[in-house]
């Protein structure tokens, strides 16, 4: 049995731990709420928005074209791996790494063995591990977690959406966590470019007229473009609100595993105290004995 001092120690160090986890429990609870509230907003705007390219498109009696839907032979590929810059978030950052592995060594190893496909990180946490694994990081966009505003996000996914349009990537794939709840997030890799457009003869046909102007082509060549953009937005949103559900899961879990300990480690103690005390009582009745004889 550890003696007294010892325990005393442990105790104040988990009860210091305790202090950080709860504080850090109290920041991404704040953070949560924020990042929560932005995801209930946008979802609505985007799924209406995609509902009306899908009610759009089977009631086109001409057939439209989109820059952003053609289907080309795959040359090279690029993969955005979305995280985050900081740890203690249980498996959110893992999950991540291990899906963008998976997604390269098994769906698309034909191109991996002839390298033909570029990571861009957007975390640090899912920089480091996949530059370690010896995949083809060629960039990185930690930054964009200071500046999550539609402004900022949308200067980012217009580079994305100009690599594909100038042909430097034929597919372009976002691996995210897609919230779900504070404890139950959902990694995903999701096709940005191309756009995949809906077929019509699989459609549910619904009895939706539009009335489109100046013509159809310019609509959707104007639509799709922001429809993307904001789609990108979403994915960011997603990943930040799953980001502080984790964490906010996982400090609470680590604040109660540390009161548990402490309980544990007090009882110890309590223990302990009361041997050292009886052992002094019968050293001292010992002694009183030997004087009488």
């Amino acid at each position: 049995m550890a003696n007294l001092k010892d325990i005393r120690i442990r105790i104040n160090s988990v009860t210091t731990t305790r202090q950080v986890t709860s504080a850090m429990k109290m920041v991404s609870a704040a953070k949560f709420k924020k990042a929560h509230d932005n995801i209930i907003h946008i979802r609505p705007y985007v799924d209406r928005l995609a509902e009306m390219i899908l009610n759009l498109t089977p009631s086109m009696d001409e057939k439209v074209s989109s820059d952003w839907a053609v289907e080309r032979d795959v040359k090279r590929i690029l993969i955005i791996s979305i995280a985050s810059n900081r740890g203690l978030c249980a498996a959110f950052n893992t999950n991540v790494v291990n899906r963008t592995e998976k997604l390269i060594k098994k769906e698309f190893n034909e191109y991996h063995r002839s390298n033909a496909i570029d990571v861009i990180a957007i975390g640090k946490q899912v920089e480091k591990p996949l530059r370690k694994h010896g995949f083809n990081v060629v960039g990185e966009l930690n930054d964009i977690f200071t500046n999550t505003t539609l402004n900022a996000v949308n200067e980012i996914s217009d580079g994305f959406m100009k690599d594909f349009l100038t042909g430097k990537y034929d597919k372009i794939i976002l691996v995210y966590n897609e919230f779900v709840s504070a404890a139950v997030q959902n990694v995903k890799a999701e096709q940005f470019l191309p756009m995949q457009m809906p077929d019509v003869s699989e459609m549910e046909l619904k009895s939706v007229e539009y009335i489109v102007e100046p013509d159809k082509q310019t609509f959707m060549d104007k639509v799709i473009p922001d429809a993307l953009k904001v789609m990108f937005y979403r994915v960011i949103l997603e990943s930040l609100a799953s980001e502080h559900g984790a964490r906010m899961t996982s400090m609470h879990k680590a604040t109660d595993n540390a009161s548990d300990l402490i309980k544990e480690l007090q009882l110890e103690y309590n223990k302990a105290r009361q041997g050292a005390i009886t052992k002094e009582i019968l050293e001292i009745v010992g002694g009183a004995e030997a004087l009488k004889k």
